[in-house]
């Protein structure tokens, strides 16, 4: 029987507390779970209010109203396809479909295309928050289409968090792009988790403070600048005493942290697409490192190192804590930076056309990096939407540039202490590489020199290519002394085969032509180098053997 606006599978705890926000809305709700068991208790606890127990798909979709509207929050992975296996085939064009789990985004993709044809809308949904978030108001990233859009938004639109900005939900995109933002989103998460705790610990070994002294700073650093969900929680969690020991909880909890599969997505996609996430890397990494807890504290008996109060000994303590401040926010800027830029990318690459500033502003509550900082964010998307780095926005800019100083200082410090803030680290070499017009990659570029691979720009479309020749070096013969490739070039030059520009003349007189061309390519084929001094080493026979010279000597 019909009556139901919405349905919920799975009532895990995100899915419990979904059904009870979406209900409180106003809106009936009918909910499946595998272990029927839960859906009696489920309903036992919520007597009274508008939910209808379903124990197969068929009665589910015969409760819902049209066109059917069901959120699914089990777990990613084949549980899905499992579910859309025996879901699909009892919905009807026009219905809608929402994976509100941690999905990979091309999974995602995936999906969509293979249920487009049924009708039946199938949409990607990120939800940050939390248990607490699912209960009174998340923050939603729903990919999909248009139509589906439609469909749900007087629904998310009502159950999402709000902030002075409006409900925290937007169309994110179509198919997988709602995934990939929350995606995205835990990586900056990841980032801005790992930046806090280094800051406490050098709060916390690098002055020598108290966990109850360390809460004092969180929460005096929460009423500015660095006002957050993440700020404000570990004020509390540096206070909770520990009941067995009466000792910090924060001493008495195993210093190892693992990882799910969104943060090593992030950094995996960063990868394929050619965006530096240094920060969100970082943190993977500290995880990794941490979980080495053995060998850690084995090594910590065999390796020496400096006072742990070295670096900050001679410094005043409050601007110590000022400088501390100052890393935070600045790297926080950057982790942020990142995980735009790589939105940026994915957005262009898959054609979605995901609108940035929004992006900031569905940010802004309800979700786990919720934080002030959210607001500068998205004003630089509004008044540039094609700003290809945050940190280029003249006010975003300024900020940096007040907290620069204290920045470096910490990072300093720190490593003179002997102290690890590998994503402070991280971001602060991210900021000077992105500040800096030229970078050492000259140097990295130039031994292809001993195999004669030059990199030379084309002068007349300001691209790059490649110019590859293979001649009398070490190790480089290959198939022919002469063979030469030109990246982007479809044919190449060696062995019988002319370059492409070789007239069709040409072509037909292979003989006497083809010997010359291979000779001429061997012996006189002009290079450009990147840098002028080098070009007296890239010239062919006298300039290699300078080279491997200067090499040997």
């Amino acid at each position: 029987m019909a009556g139901a606006r919405f349905g919920v599978i799975g009532l895990g705890t995100m899915g419990r507390n979904l059904a009870l926000n979406i209900e409180s809305r106003g809106v009936p709700v009918a909910v499946w779970n595998l272990e029927t068991e839960w859906i009696d208790e489920f309903l036992q606890h919520n007597a009274g209010h508008q939910f209808q127990g379903a124990r197969t798909f068929e009665e589910l979709a015969a409760a819902l109203d049209r066109p059917r509207r069901i959120v699914m929050m089990i777990p990613a992975g084949k549980p899905v396809d499992q579910t859309l296996d025996k879901l699909v085939p009892v919905l009807s064009p026009g219905d809608v479909v929402i994976d509100g789990g941690n999905s990979w985004f091309e999974d995602t993709r995936r999906r969509e295309a293979a249920v487009r044809p049924t009708g039946v809308h199938f949409v990607g949904c990120g939800v940050s928050g939390g248990e607490e978030g699912a209960r009174y108001g998340p923050s939603l990233m729903p990919g999909g289409s248009a139509e589906s859009w439609d469909a749900l938004k007087d629904v998310l639109e009502a159950i999402a968090a709000k902030t002075e900005a409006g409900p925290c939900v937007t169309h994110v995109g179509p198919d997988g792009a709602g995934h990939f933002v929350k995606m995205v989103h835990n990586g900056i998460e990841y980032g801005d988790m790992q930046l806090i705790a280094e800051a406490w610990d050098a709060l916390r070994r690098g002055l020598g403070m108290s966990p109850q002294e360390t809460a004092d700073v969180f929460e005096e650093w929460n009423k500015g600048r660095l006002e957050s969900f993440l700020v404000e929680l570990t004020a509390k969690v540096c206070r909770v005493i520990d009941p067995e020991t009466q000792k910090p909880l924060v001493d008495m909890v195993l210093d190892k942290a693992g990882q799910k599969g969104t943060g090593r997505w992030t950094t995996q996609i960063a990868l394929e697409l050619g965006i530096s996430v240094p920060t969100i890397a970082a943190a993977l990494d500290a995880r990794g490192m941490s979980s080495l807890k053995e060998e850690r504290v084995a090594a910590s008996k065999i390796i020496g190192g400096p006072e742990l109060d070295s670096g900050f000994a001679s410094i005043r303590k409050q601007q110590a804590i000022d400088d501390i401040a100052s890393a935070l926010y600045a790297a926080r800027i950057c982790d942020y930076a990142q995980g735009m830029a790589l939105i940026r990318a994915g957005s262009d690459k898959y054609s979605w056309n995901i609108n940035l500033a929004e992006i900031g502003r569905i940010w802004k509550g309800g979700c786990i990096i919720r934080a002030r900082l959210l607001d500068p964010v998205r004003k630089a998307f509004e008044a540039k939407p094609d700003l290809p780095n945050l940190l280029v926005d003249p006010a975003i800019g300024d900020l940096v540039e007040s907290a620069q100083a204290g920045w470096r200082r910490t990072v300093a410090r720190a490593v003179t202490s002997g102290i690890p803030m590998p994503a402070h680290s991280t971001a602060l070499a991210y900021f000077d590489s992105y500040r800096t017009a030229r970078l050492p990659q000259s140097l990295t570029q130039a031994p292809r020199c001993v195999r004669c691979a030059h990199l030379r720009a084309d002068r007349s479309t300001g691209r790059s290519a490649y110019r590859v020749v293979r001649a009398s070096v070490g190790g480089g013969g290959g198939r022919g002394e002469g063979n030469t490739r030109r990246h982007g070039d479809t044919k190449h030059h060696g062995g019988n085969k002319l370059p492409r520009d070789t007239p069709r003349s040409g072509r037909a007189a292979r003989g006497k032509r083809a010997k010359e061309s291979r000779t001429q390519a061997r012996n006189s084929v002009e290079r450009v180098c990147v840098r002028d001094s080098f070009a007296s080493f890239c010239r062919p026979k006298a300039g290699t053997e300078r080279l491997n010279a200067a090499i040997s000597r």
